[in-house]
């Protein structure tokens, strides 16, 4: 029931036909049941487990639900079919864990349901997009099945709980801490613009007049950190709760997004731009809203300029360096708080 319809109910004592014939409840029956279902269902869930009076016959009634799908009994993978509960196909069982490894974070409720969503709307207009009023929570997949805003929403919202930062340190790693940015608790693309701002802002540039010509480069390949942060914001592994994070060094930038590679997925696959997204409605919006062409080039034109050595996966997280020009001085403090960042860019 889990793997079909993400929830249920069972009772012990009441026959397939509904004919209620009662339960013999002693005093360590709901301890075993609830152990039983602990020790052997995998992802392990919570039920809850009641005794009730029918027909002045005891029964025992458990109620459950769960987004973590595909669910093992016994190591076993099954669903309820007509009645009957049929093991699951390996090549279904493969096709079920890509879904909804792929779609979990419209399925999980958003814990704060008084959300509204002015920014999204805004950032929709901008782009000559206007979005109905009645039906652009569930156009944008907004909404879980049971009609209660999903995290997805919580993301967009006005409002949300997310922290988005950028960290600068003093040297090459996180002893001594210089400034901390604040850009999340609002709509995410909002947060996402306000993060490419503040870096294209201090990407000074450097010039070397030693040789017989003036030349002109940047700290960092812009670009690259623009595809790497858009990356890491729609790849990221939402349902943990962890947003993306940009961290300054004083010889390098690392942008870092929580989960690994999706599954069915090689290195190859990553490194030519074969797309594989995570969060496929986020890809929807993000590519409305013109935050991504859905080309794949991404990663290849960080390889091009920093190589596969940019990159560090793992199965939690996913990192991308962008080392700093050599010829900048390689101190952090050296990046300047120009006249030309806004009052939001300063902020901390």
């Amino acid at each position: 029931m889990l793997n079909k319809n993400g929830q249920g109910t069972l009772y012990f004592g009441v026959k397939n036909n509904g004919d209620i014939i009662g339960q013999e409840i002693g005093s360590q029956t709901l301890k075993t049941v609830s152990q039983t279902i602990a020790n052997n269902i995998k992802p392990q869930m919570i039920p809850t487990i009641t005794v009730e009076f029918l027909d002045e016959k005891s029964i025992i009634k458990v109620t459950f639900s769960g987004e973590d799908k595909p669910y093992s009994a016994y190591g076993r993978y099954y669903i309820r079919s007509s009645g009957e509960d049929r093991e699951i196909a390996p090549n279904k069982l493969k096709e079920m864990m890509n879904t909804y490894s792929s779609d979990s974070m419209v399925r999980i409720e958003s814990i704060n349901q008084y959300l509204t969503f002015n920014q999204l709307r805004g950032l929709y207009l901008n782009n000559g997009m206007t979005l109905n009023e009645n039906t652009y929570q569930h156009n944008l997949n907004l909404l879980c099945p049971s009609g209660k805003f999903n995290l997805l929403a919580d993301l967009l919202s006005d409002s949300n709980s997310f922290s988005i930062k950028i960290a600068r340190f003093s040297g090459v790693d996180k002893t001594s801490l210089i400034k901390r940015n604040e850009y999340g608790y609002k709509c995410l693309l909002l947060a996402v613009t306000q993060v490419l701002d503040y870096m294209e802002a201090i990407n000074d540039t450097i010039v070397d007049v030693t040789g017989t010509t003036r030349t002109e480069t940047k700290l960092f390949d812009f670009p690259c950190f623009r595809e790497a942060w858009l990356n890491a914001c729609l790849h990221n592994k939402w349902t943990r709760f962890t947003p993306p994070a940009v961290y300054i060094y004083s010889n390098r930038i690392e942008i870092i997004s929580t989960g690994g590679l999706p599954l069915d997925y090689s290195l190859d696959d990553f490194y030519q731009g074969k797309s594989k997204p995570i969060n496929l409605e986020l890809q929807k919006i993000m590519g409305q809203l013109n935050y991504i062409e859905q080309t794949g080039h991404g990663v290849p034109l960080i390889v091009s300029k920093y190589g596969k050595e940019a990159f560090d996966i793992t199965d939690n997280f996913i990192t991308v360096t962008l080392p700093f020009n050599n010829k900048a001085i390689i101190n952090n403090t050296s990046i300047k708080e120009t006249k030309n960042l806004s009052n939001s860019q300063k902020s901390t």
